[in-house]
């Protein structure tokens, strides 16, 4: 019975308020007015938690991930806002690996759905209200929250948190953000508060400054992670697993990818921070937490793994900095042939994401089922124009069986291009 309640309200949730996934740019909100009122309504929970916030263009989700897992195994209890989800709505919000009840999330809509017809919010303003409620009433240690979109606007700046940290600023989300580095990284910067230690990944010229100045101003401890530090790097697809060294100490992760060294030296780097300020996270926490990402936290979709025969994987990049982070881990796979199952959303920069695909692969083009969905018949179009090859499929789950039909068990199946495409086959 209530599987059926919990549909109905996850329904209402989708296809009665503002959606970024479905709507695009038309349900962004400029101002945090609605997400302040829902606070108050609920007694202001976000000012309760102590939280972790984090921003970037790509690699946040990881990064979130991997500090609830380290968090997680020294002992801590440990919430965990992260966006979109991929099968769950409950994906969302999650407290030591396991998802929000139905039940939880059923009672929070009922109770208040006569003031969010006052208020009017977004679908993503009501689930971070709802995630800061739900993290509040369960009393966590801490509440690591990933930004939706940007920083300085998003539904999450409400937080005063212990530590900022922003991965990365790549060209995403221009008709938002703004057209440049600097731009968007102002954005993203939105995040320093003031006399609040913020962690950087990357030390970009074109971005540095901007941080530089946005943490003087707000008198904020300023850090740069550095991943020059890591040193042979070793990975097994098959095993899952990867090796890698830092200041003379080896490291075993169960997240793929060679991407994901640079997350993890930021995360290592907020680690340090929040010893700093007086948390207790040892050694051993740290090496469990790396060890066990996705089986702690049930991470999803980053470099996974669906089958070994063929290697099939699917990753969520999906911008140009996310897609080139991509097709360098294919490179350093063996295989014989490749076969590309590929579908991207109508507000990217197709071309620029398509220019960076390898040549040398069979492409089965999809659409995935949302609105924003790039039609199949243009992606194709598109691709041709840079020497990309294949036929078009009316479903993702289509487009996948035809590479399995056609792929032998020393060749590599890789579906991307999109995480709502991803969605569809995790």
């Amino acid at each position: 019975m209530v599987s059926g309640q919990y549909a109905a309200t996850v329904d209402y949730l989708y296809s009665q308020l503002p959606m970024y996934q479905r709507d695009g740019k038309s349900a962004f909100k400029k101002d945090l007015n609605n997400t302040i009122q829902l606070c108050r309504l609920l007694g202001n929970p976000h000012k309760k938690l102590q939280s972790i916030h984090i921003a970037g263009t790509n690699g946040k989700g990881s990064t979130a991930h991997i500090l609830a897992s380290i968090l997680q195994s020294q002992g801590y209890k440990v919430g965990l806002y992260t966006s979109p989800h991929y099968k769950d709505y409950r994906e969302r919000i999650k407290i030591n690996g396991s998802y929000i009840s139905e039940k939880y999330v059923i009672e929070f809509v009922e109770k208040y759905k006569s003031d969010f017809g006052q208020i009017k919010p977004s679908f993503f303003e009501i689930t971070v209200a709802l995630a800061f409620d739900y993290f509040a009433n369960q009393k966590v240690d801490y509440a690591i929250i990933e930004t939706g979109l940007g920083g300085r606007l998003d539904s999450t700046n409400v937080i005063t948190p212990i530590l900022s940290v922003i991965t990365n600023i790549g060209l995403d989300h221009q008709d938002l953000l703004g057209n440049t580095l600097q731009e968007i990284a102002a954005e993203k910067a939105g995040i320093i508060k003031p006399n609040i230690p913020v962690v950087i990944r990357e030390q970009k010229q074109e971005t540095q400054e901007v941080f530089q100045n946005k943490a003087k101003d707000q008198k904020s401890p300023l850090y740069w992670a550095d991943s020059s530090s890591i040193k042979n790097i070793s990975q097994s697809i098959i095993q899952e697993q990867q090796v890698f060294i830092i200041d003379d100490k080896e490291y075993v992760t169960d997240l793929l990818g060679s991407y994901q060294i640079k997350n993890i030296s930021t995360s290592l780097k907020a680690i340090e921070v929040l010893k700093d300020i007086g948390i207790k996270i040892s050694d051993d926490a740290i090496s469990l937490g790396l060890n066990h990402v996705k089986s702690n936290t049930k991470l999803l979709g980053r470099c996974q793994v669906l089958s070994k025969e063929p290697l099939t994987i699917a990753d969520a990049g999906h911008n140009e900095d996310g897609i080139k982070e991509t097709i360098a881990q294919i490179k350093d796979i063996e295989y014989d042939k490749l076969h590309i199952v590929l579908g991207m959303v109508k507000d990217k920069d197709i071309s620029g994401m398509l220019s960076l695909f390898p040549k040398n692969a069979t492409y089965y083009f999809c659409q995935p089922n949302i609105p924003r969905g790039l039609d199949v018949i243009e992606l194709k179009t598109k691709s041709s124009s840079f020497s990309l090859y294949g036929n078009a499929y009316k479903t993702v789950k289509e487009a996948l069986e035809a590479s399995r039909n056609c792929a032998k068990e020393t060749d590599l199946i890789f579906i991307g291009g999109s995480s709502f495409v991803v969605a569809e086959v995790v």
